[in-house]
């Protein structure tokens, strides 16, 4: 992974294996991050062996889309099997932001953390 050592809204935060630069696009399909809300981004992921820890109903596995939510000053992390309607809290996801620009940053991470296909 690579991290750009200085941000505007036009470059990608972090550079994951296999992301092949699509990161410049203003809005992207439900697969890819959707910029059209600055309060929120979306991913798919597929969840690596263990799964991923929720607070409601602890650990979910397979296919999932990832939510990191800007409220108030917190990024909050939610996941959900994917094109499911319920939403969980990742357990532990949740933190404040000094700056809402890191949001993208956070939301990068937390995919490249959690979007383990091969394990």
């Amino acid at each position: 992974m690579r991290v750009r050592a200085r941000l505007d809204r036009r470059q990608a935060l972090l550079e994951a294996d296999g992301d092949q630069h699509r990161e410049g696009r203003a809005r992207r399909h439900a697969g890819d991050l959707l910029m059209a809300d600055d309060s929120a981004r979306q991913s798919d992921l597929t969840a690596g062996p263990g799964g991923v820890m929720t607070d409601e109903v602890g650990v979910i596995t397979g296919d999932l889309t990832l939510r990191s939510e800007l409220t108030g000053g917190n990024v909050i992390l939610k996941i959900q099997y994917k094109d499911a309607a319920e939403w969980y809290a990742v357990t532990g996801g949740k933190a404040s932001l000094k700056d809402p620009a890191d949001l993208d940053a956070v939301h990068s991470i937390a995919l490249a953390l959690l979007h383990r296909p091969s394990g």
